[in-house]
């Protein structure tokens, strides 16, 4: 039996990796390092059989690491930029800060970016940046706690945190294998892969094209495509809410067809309520709200009021249906959906009849059941930071094989028509789409096990 130690940095991986059919079975033995309180544990224990659970020792990032760490990943910005001709790259560096301190320290590791020409220089860098975390007494302490356990293998649910690179670091000079994957379809282009593994795990082959463009150091043979466990919530009947219960749950017509807005974070799109409004609006005002319903389901990690306006001037049109995550722990890490928000979320995309966003990977969740997505794609406003012609130019949409793949919201005018054939499409159009991004959808967690195994 083969004993993996998962290393879940944070609560993103619960679901995916922890929720879903991963590790399963008995031929893999499972401990969690983790941060999580007793509340969580208990939570994820219900889900799969854990054998060790070991706590993840505080981590205080000297200004080395940090400095270093923040030069390597404009300088890939820069370079993943230039290689793909993309500058909505550059996108994903913060330049706001809020004190002086931290307006310094970043504009001295933009200076210092200046000087960073060629790749052969970010490989130096991130020599340097190895050289540091090992020099942080938390690699010290991993390095007993690994030495102590031996596990076969160190398993990664997320590659871009902030504890990984020691915890592999020290993997790695112990000679314990290590694996990750790659969380999400746009992470490889925002150059935050943090740690170095033995073997990456990426969803599709577009995808291990994609790291072995921006990372050409990594050879062909470790990486592995093996898909993404998300999707396979979507083909167990376990996890559909009945009809009936969901509807009288959230007071909803049965009578009326379902609209989704699904909401993203506030930087993504700033202008997600007065989109909201505008298809409230646009609905009311064509009548098509004698007929239809819209139910809001806001970005998890959006707990803000922004909304509030749109619900109360909408009280009869739009259900509001929350996230069901635990915000109950004091510790951002433990942030994680509860397996009843799995069911929800898997059940509004069996019920609905069409999907709204600014870019969201929620038109995959709902092209699962073979429902339609439309993409926002106008202004709500002029601004000179934000518009959503940035949004559709990052280089994860360039795998979009044509425009026909989701449906388009070009302008407020146009929101009703493009409605009524959306509503009535079955056909399936994400599903090339969705190919390319997603491969072995039903058999991911089979395929990462034997990966690992």
């Amino acid at each position: 039996m083969k004993r993996i130690l998962v290393l879940v940095p944070d609560g993103v991986g619960i679901k995916n990796y922890l929720y879903s059919n991963v590790f399963e079975g008995n031929d893999v033995s499972v401990s969690l390092f983790h941060n999580f309180d007793a509340d969580t544990l208990s939570q994820i224990e219900s889900s799969i059989s854990i054998e060790g659970s070991l706590e993840l020792p505080a981590y205080k990032e000297s200004i080395r690491e940090k400095f270093l760490r923040e030069l390597i990943h404009l300088s890939r910005l820069k370079y993943n930029a230039r290689k793909v001709s993309n500058p909505t790259i550059l996108k994903f560096w913060k330049r706001e800060h809020k004190s002086a301190k931290l307006k310094l320290f970043y504009r001295m590791v933009t200076l210092a970016s200046a000087r960073i020409k060629t790749y052969d220089q970010i490989l130096k860098l991130e020599s340097k940046y190895d050289g540091a975390v090992r020099k942080n007494p938390f690699y010290s302490k991993i390095t007993a706690i690994l030495k102590k356990e031996n596990p076969d293998v160190l398993f990664c649910t997320h590659q871009r945190a902030l504890k990984a690179p020691g915890v592999f670091a020290a993997a790695r000079d112990l000679g314990i294998p290590t694996s990750t994957v790659i969380y999400s379809w746009d992470n490889i282009p925002k150059a935050r892969l943090a740690l170095r593994a033995d073997s990456y795990l990426v969803w599709s082959q577009y995808m291990k094209k994609e790291l072995q463009q921006f990372y050409p150091e990594i050879s062909s043979e470790a990486i592995e495509v093996t898909g993404t466990p998300q999707f396979e919530f979507y083909y167990e009947p376990k996890n559909i809410i009945a009809k009936e219960d969901f509807y009288s749950t959230y007071h909803l017509n049965p009578d009326k067809k379902i609209i989704c807005f699904s909401g993203d974070d506030i930087r993504t799109s700033p202008y997600d309520p007065h989109y909201l409004n505008d298809l409230a609006e646009a609905i009311a005002r064509s009548g098509l709200d004698k007929d239809t319903q819209i139910v809001f389901r806001r970005c998890p990690v959006d707990l803000s009021n922004r909304y509030d306006w749109v619900l109360e001037k909408f009280p009869s049109l739009i259900i509001s249906m929350p996230p069901l995550w635990n915000f109950n722990s004091k510790k951002w890490t433990a942030v994680y959906p509860t397996m009843d928000d799995v069911k929800l979320l898997v059940s509004l995309a069996r019920y609905a009849d069409v999907v709204i966003n600014v870019g969201s990977t929620m038109a995959f969740d709902f092209g699962m059941f073979q429902k339609p997505c439309v993409y926002i794609n106008y202004d709500h406003v002029p601004d000179p930071n934000w518009s959503v012609k940035t949004i559709y130019n990052y280089q994860h949409f360039r795998s979009m094989p044509d425009q026909n793949s989701v449906y388009w919201f070009n302008d407020r005018s146009e929101i009703p028509e493009v409605l009524k054939h959306a509503m009535n499409d079955n056909s399936g159009r994400i599903n090339e789409w969705f190919k390319i991004v997603a491969e072995y959808p039903e058999t991911a967690s089979e395929k990462i096990r034997k990966a690992l195994r």
